[in-house]
């Protein structure tokens, strides 16, 4: 199923997304990495704020490439999930609501998921080019110092992702493996 959404996520727009919905994102978005991460997450443990407006935001995870003249951002496709799993569910804790990236994430993610109402989804790997062009405007906001790593806020229109891991723990790529097994029989 199709859906269009808005940011800052609402726990409405959450709930009525499911496990493999198609779904096509407009606002602000901040993106973020392993080092930017570690940084968020030694100061949240300090009990500093992160330097974006957490409650209700989504995050992607994005290392983008330099951008070439006239372009907004370079290509900006997603990376590996997994290496910021040991710092979601703390940042779900302080208000983060949604994360965009590529591949599997920890049973602790997938809790931390459900139990702050919170979403996952992919975006495609490999289309960075393409993806970048539903990014409107990007300007780094925090952590300079470790280009492209650095915290970014973005605008997109229509950024196109699909929901992994829904609110309610559903999970599309068990999901389509079961669905793929049980084909086979």
């Amino acid at each position: 199923m199709e859906k269009y959404i808005k940011t800052p996520l609402t726990d409405e727009a959450i709930e009525s997304l499911s496990a493999g919905d198609y779904v096509y994102i407009t606002g602000t978005i901040y993106s973020a990495r392993d080092a930017a991460h570690k940084r968020m997450y030694e100061a949240t443990l300090k009990g500093e704020e992160v330097p974006f407006p957490i409650k209700d935001s989504l995050v992607y995870y994005l290392g983008p490439t330099p951008e070439k003249e006239g372009q907004v951002i370079g290509s900006a496709g997603p990376t590996t999930s997994s290496r910021m799993d040991k710092y979601t569910p703390l940042l779900m804790e302080k208000g983060l609501k949604g994360m965009i990236g590529k591949g599997k994430r920890s049973n602790e993610v997938m809790e931390a998921v459900v139990k702050n109402k919170g979403i996952y989804f992919a975006a495609v790997g490999g289309a960075g080019a393409l993806l970048s062009k539903k990014i409107k405007s990007s300007k780094v906001i925090a952590y300079d110092d470790l280009g492209t790593e650095a915290i970014r806020e973005l605008y997109v229109e229509n950024f196109p992702v699909i929901v992994v891991i829904d609110c309610a723990g559903n999970n599309l790529y068990d999901i389509a493996v079961n669905e793929f097994l049980n084909s086979q029989k």
